[in-house]
């Protein structure tokens, strides 16, 4: 047998390459969005600009005033940040307790609702076993006293 090869013709098709078809410019709507955003992102970078400068002028003007006072302001500083902390440690140990303490009480709370249920079958159960020793001793004393008449006879 003979191998058949089938030729496939590819047509490549080009858009926008004829000659009636001309080129549109943007949309009235891309236009109008490009309108809009030109203020508002001219504005931001004119605030990031205004940001920029006022940030300079004031390192620059405060700069001198940290290390002139920077032998009181430093130790301010390092108690200022313990006093926080030491008060947000405080409450959170605080409310810690607070939590821990009404955990053990509502746990007391429930196991002693639930005690008197067990106090009742432990009791009874009680009961159950001083009678099965009453019965077994009961039959054990009739039974030595059973041998020694046996005995005795």
């Amino acid at each position: 047998m003979a191998d058949h090869h089938h030729h496939r013709t590819h047509q490549v098709q080009v858009h926008g390459l004829n000659k009636g078809q001309h080129q549109q410019g943007p949309s009235a709507s891309k236009v109008l969005a490009l309108l809009t955003m030109l203020p508002v992102g001219g504005g931001f970078l004119a605030l990031a600009g205004i940001t920029l400068v006022s940030t300079l002028i004031g390192a620059a003007v405060t700069t001198p005033l940290f290390i002139l006072f920077s032998p009181v302001l430093v130790p301010a500083s390092l108690v200022i940040c313990l006093a926080v902390t030491s008060f947000l440690a405080s409450g959170t140990f605080g409310l810690t307790g607070i939590w821990s303490l009404s955990w053990v009480g509502g746990y007391i709370q429930e196991a002693t609702r639930a005690m008197p249920e067990s106090l009742d079958e432990a009791k009874s159960r009680m009961q159950d076993m001083a009678g099965y020793v009453g019965q077994k001793t009961k039959e054990v004393g009739q039974e030595i006293q059973r041998k020694a008449q046996h005995d005795g006879k």
